[in-house]
């Protein structure tokens, strides 16, 4: 690899790694905290899924405009945006009252969510521009600082929360993430690029695309090469999430290992998702009459942002619902079975695709 590869790579892993740490730091204590301020799970669910959809919409607008903005200036701007919302959050626990509370939560969620939609929209657009001939390979490889981060998030801020309390964690990993923004723009080169004139409803009607949007969607892989590959990861991402609970009717009783190995099997498999869809819908881009560079980069990877997030938002939103009204268990196994008629829908109409 060049030296401009090489730097690009380490930018991109910074960023990758700086993010996902950032995003998976309230998993562990921010239900309990917000729960004893009168916070509904369903209003819980609404501030994890708030994220998302501001990522969604922030992702289209972030996407369509990257070449006026600038690749570099929109990731190190995302950077910063991200680690002062997450600063500010720690500030949080000194708002006493349920509804300033709850207002503030949203407000600087979704902030943050715009601030991690620019880094990561910019981050996989240049990443296929760098790496034209290698972008499943490299995306790879950075899903390793991907994992780290959501791995490392919970513990770390779990293992702060209970030594120094709520302010802490966010803190620290807020100010840790602002470092990052001095190091990214002494090390990110500078990429040019011409604007065009295209747009994400022409890429997204197009019906090869829309297909693996909908895969994107539902949580599977789909039109990787092998049609059997497609049903086997969807019935595996329904099984886990049928055992994560696990399902009342199985009679199965909670236990840790089982929760631990079916998050590993579901991991597996998000794994397998989004690595080869983003290069075959740039492919797909490029096939009808896209022009190549970094325009139709940054449509295709805010579309896969967008579409990602759609998911993540309805995700949280409607197992916050589901737990409240029912319990994990049923929201699990409802999960799950969207998971298996999702099977059966492309079993029917989807075309087999020749390994």
């Amino acid at each position: 690899m060049s030296r401009h590869q090489v730097l690009t790579l380490i930018s991109m892993a910074s960023v990758n790694f700086c993010s996902m740490i950032c995003y998976s730091i309230l998993g562990p204590f921010f239900p309990n905290e917000a729960e004893k301020k009168g916070v509904s799970q369903t209003v819980i669910g609404l501030i994890f899924g708030c994220y998302a959809l501001c990522n969604l919409v922030a992702s289209l607008i972030l996407g369509k405009y990257i070449v006026q903005i600038g690749p570099k200036f929109m990731l190190t701007s995302g950077l910063f945006v991200s680690s002062v919302c997450t600063i500010l959050f720690g500030l949080l626990d000194r708002c006493h009252r349920t509804t300033p509370f709850i207002i503030m939560c949203f407000l600087i969620r979704s902030i943050d969510a715009i601030g991690f939609s620019a880094a990561m929209t910019s981050s996989f657009a240049v990443i296929a521009k760098v790496f034209p001939s290698n972008i499943a390979t490299v995306m790879g490889s950075l899903e390793v600082f991907t994992g780290l981060g959501l791995i490392m998030g919970p513990p770390m801020g779990g293992l702060l929360y209970q030594s120094f309390g709520y302010e802490v964690p966010f803190m620290a990993l807020g100010c840790f993430v602002l470092l990052m923004v001095p190091f990214n723009m002494c090390i990110l080169p500078h990429l040019e690029a011409t604007p065009a004139n295209d747009s994400f409803v022409r890429l997204f009607i197009h019906p090869k695309v829309l297909l693996l949007c909908f895969v994107i969607f539902t949580l599977s892989s789909g039109l990787v090469r092998c049609f059997v590959a497609v049903l086997f990861l969807k019935v595996l991402i329904s099984v886990g999430f049928c055992l994560l609970g696990p399902t009342p009717i199985l009679h199965i009783p909670r236990q840790l290992w089982l929760f631990v190995f079916m998050l590993t099997i579901i991991g597996f498999s998000l794994g397998l998702t989004g690595i080869p869809i983003f290069p075959e819908i740039i492919n797909c881009a490029y096939e009808n009459g896209f022009e190549e560079g970094l325009s139709t980069l940054g449509l295709v990877s805010g579309l896969f942002g967008a579409v990602w997030s759609t998911g993540t938002f309805f995700g949280p939103t409607f197992g916050g619902f589901v737990t409240q009204r029912l319990s994990f268990e049923w929201a699990s196994s409802i999960e799950g079975g969207i998971g298996f008629v999702a099977v059966s829908k492309n079993h029917l109409t989807v075309p087999r695709v020749h390994c």
